[in-house]
């Protein structure tokens, strides 16, 4: 447990402004690694061109001075409790899963109570939610595990379509990848788009992606479906070019309207509608990845009939356009 001293709510006392910006990474045993190091990337060794560096980094465990990360590697971590209540910032890579201790939930609530700002990547935000730090925030995770924190977090609302959330004294992050989006957007926030852009440069990444992009979530098919319903979501994969109203979605399987529509919500999560629509984008994403079609060919093939349909429908639930998904993705192609 925390000793008493440890405890204050008091905010940190002011520093000389000449000082850096004290950021603590939380290591423990079994820590990925990959998030891990995007931190010491990102943040570590960055100077403002003065002599000066932006931030102090420092690797800090609970569990021993050396911990073993993922893969076997040894990470040593030189700071304890002290350092990490002195921080004026904690990021915590993605969680091992499973139950958090105690004395890492202690440390974090005393922190921030200190006044301390907290970010966790990717299953991070795990840790964050056993310390309390997540109630009446909006967070995110891997789409992955979005139901599992928010069943973690109950008074969290978990938003599982973004890149990250941040909520001023908590940030929280998608997949792995999505952490360099949230930690060039810390730089951003303390030390302006200048430094974030300089650093995004030198890493090879895209300067800035809005937190509200959307994650690439896989749309599937539920396990636990009737064969009426079952026939009729083949439908809509074989020709998703159809109209697909509800009527005709109902009589093919059988039911009234009302009872289609009540069955087929409680069983996808979605309207009938949305479901289409939904499916449609699939099939799309799937032609931009593996195939050369024109933008306009696709909206065609996949029922979204013209090509700005298609362009405003897949900005508005993937985030970004046609074109720069499947810049980034078609790649598999070449692999």
């Amino acid at each position: 447990m925390i000793q008493p001293s440890l405890t204050s709510t008091t905010h940190k006392a002011a520093r000389p402004a000449s000082e850096p910006h004290r950021i603590a990474i939380l290591a423990y045993q079994g820590l990925c690694l990959f998030e891990f190091a995007l931190v010491l990337e990102v943040l570590g060794s960055r100077t403002d061109g003065q002599g000066g560096t932006w931030y102090q980094l420092e690797v800090c465990s609970l569990e021993g001075a050396s911990v073993t990360a993922s893969g076997g590697a040894v990470v040593n971590a030189p700071g304890g409790q002290e350092a990490l209540i002195a921080a004026d910032s904690i990021v915590v890579p993605g969680w091992r899963l499973g139950d958090v201790p105690g004395d890492i939930t202690d440390t974090l609530q005393a922190a921030h109570a200190g006044g301390a700002r907290i970010a966790a990547v990717c299953t991070g935000a795990f840790v964050l939610a056993a310390a309390g730090l997540l109630d009446g925030r909006r967070v995110t995770t891997h789409w992955k595990y979005a139901d599992a924190l928010a069943q973690a977090a109950p008074g969290a609302a978990v938003e599982p379509g973004v890149l990250y959330i941040d909520e001023g004294d908590v940030i929280t992050s998608a997949g792995s990848v999505a952490g360099i989006d949230m930690l060039l957007h810390l730089l951003r926030r303390d030390h302006g788009l200048e430094a974030s852009n300089k650093v995004a440069r030198m890493m090879v990444a895209p300067p800035q992606r809005d937190g509200g992009q959307a994650q690439y979530i896989e749309h599937r098919l539920p396990l636990d479906i009737s064969p009426a319903l079952g026939a009729v979501l083949d439908g809509i994969r074989k020709n998703p070019a159809a109209e697909h109203s509800v009527l005709d979605m109902a009589r093919q399987a059988h039911m009234s309207t009302r009872t289609f529509f009540r069955r087929f919500k409680a069983i996808t999560g979605h309207t009938p509608l949305e479901w289409v629509l939904l499916e449609r984008l699939r099939i799309a994403k799937e032609m931009l990845e593996f195939t050369d079609l024109t933008i306009d060919r696709i909206a065609f093939d996949a029922g979204f009939g013209a090509g700005d349909t298609f362009r405003h429908h897949f900005r508005r639930f993937v985030g970004t356009s046609p074109g720069a998904y499947r810049r980034t993705f078609q790649a598999r192609l070449a692999s």
